[in-house]
């Protein structure tokens, strides 16, 4: 039986200097709305809707070759042994000349993505796009889960590599810990020039939780937080990371149930174009 792949995709081998996208389809420690393990499939049908052309970028899929490699089989083993296969993957491709492109998932794994790239770069921003702050020391007694993954991240990078864009809830520890560490900033409209002096040349990875995007838009998440981004300030972000050097992406916490009529599957199939096309 044939399996989807995602729009154009154009091998399912790494292509060196190209993205590939790899399917982490963990949901364990999920605490309110369980689902985003079927995330990755779902954003592969949806890419099916849609064309290889994007206006906004005026660029096509047909001319920016990209990988499809599938879906890591990650069930059947305990979290540490999950995470360990993400680890191992993601090295793989850094060491094919790939550029890793991950489907969450939930934002768990971010931690071993992060993890691998730390053995291959001595420095990188990690550019988090997130309602939650995701900076508790612990979560309901365990040290990595979604709620503790940006801690546990920054423990690994420091946190004068953490940039952080859209974050709108945590508790109270949480925000003075980003007062004190001045990772917060924002990402209005002319603020292009104020991200790029912070990220000052680096290469950056990207981790996008798809609820930055207001639930008015993209309803389909497990944790929606009302006053987030708006689609056309998520375009017009993309439009801005095609000016960086972006070694890496995870799109994040895609809870398709959640969504029957399917728009925020659709939507996030469109952000992935749009990030193969920069990245």
């Amino acid at each position: 039986m044939s399996h989807p792949v995602f729009l154009g995709s154009s091998s399912s081998e790494v292509i060196a200097n190209r993205p590939a996208i790899l399917g982490c389809p963990l949901d364990v420690t999920s605490t309110y709305k369980r689902g985003s393990d079927a995330a990755p499939q779902s954003i592969r049908i949806s890419s099916e809707s849609i064309e290889t052309y994007c206006p906004k970028l005026d660029r096509d899929l047909s001319d920016y070759p990209f990988a499809d490699l599938g879906d890591l089989r990650l069930d059947g083993a305990n979290l540490e042994a999950k995470l360990s296969e993400i680890y191992n993957n993601i090295l793989n491709i850094l060491d094919q000349g790939g550029t890793p492109l991950v489907l969450g998932g939930e934002h768990t794994v971010t931690l071993p993505i992060v993890q691998a790239f730390k053995k291959r770069y001595n420095e990188f921003v990690l550019l988090h796009l997130d309602a939650h702050s995701d900076l508790r020391e612990s979560y309901e007694g365990k040290t990595i889960n979604h709620s503790t993954v940006m801690r546990r991240a920054v423990e690994l990078i420091g946190p004068q590599n953490l940039i952080q864009l859209g974050i709108r809830s945590g508790t109270r520890e949480e925000f003075v810990w980003i007062r004190n560490h001045r990772v917060l900033s924002s990402f209005e409209p002319g603020g292009e020039k104020t991200l790029t002096r912070r990220i000052d040349g680096r290469p950056v990875y990207l981790s996008l939780d798809l609820d930055v995007l207001d639930p008015s838009c993209f309803p389909g998440v497990g944790n929606p937080e009302p006053g987030g981004w708006s689609y056309q300030l998520m375009e017009r972000f993309i439009s801005f990371l095609s000016t960086l050097s972006i070694i890496g992406i995870d799109v994040v916490e895609l809870v398709p149930e959640i969504d029957k009529s399917e728009v925020s599957s659709i939507t996030a199939a469109k952000i992935i174009r749009s990030l193969l096309l920069v990245c």
